[in-house]
């Protein structure tokens, strides 16, 4: 049954990478990226798409460490708390 499961996402891996493979062959022709002053950068339409998911992964990172840090930092001061737990009591009736 393991054997199975690795197989499948391998295929899946496969025809992931082959899909983007096509999708990348399909695409080669220049597209032009115009800037501010008439500026103007010309680049096959893959290398803009894969600039632009770039970009856009690192921008949702660098949105979402603010939260990490302070997730990791509460983690952290929980981890370093000690649960302090009373003595016991001395009863009056003992020998």
């Amino acid at each position: 049954m393991q054997n199975i499961l690795w197989l499948l996402r391998w295929i899946l891996k496969a025809a992931i990478f082959f899909t983007l493979f096509a999708f990348a062959l399909n695409n080669q022709h220049e597209v032009a990226a115009h800037f501010f002053f008439g500026n103007e950068w010309k680049a096959p339409l893959v290398v803009l798409l894969l600039i632009a998911f770039t970009a856009g992964l690192f921008i949702g990172v660098l949105g979402m460490l603010p939260r990490w840090w302070k997730q990791r930092k509460a983690q952290q001061t929980a981890a370093t708390q000690t649960v302090s737990i009373p003595p016991p009591r001395a009863q009056d009736g003992a020998a």
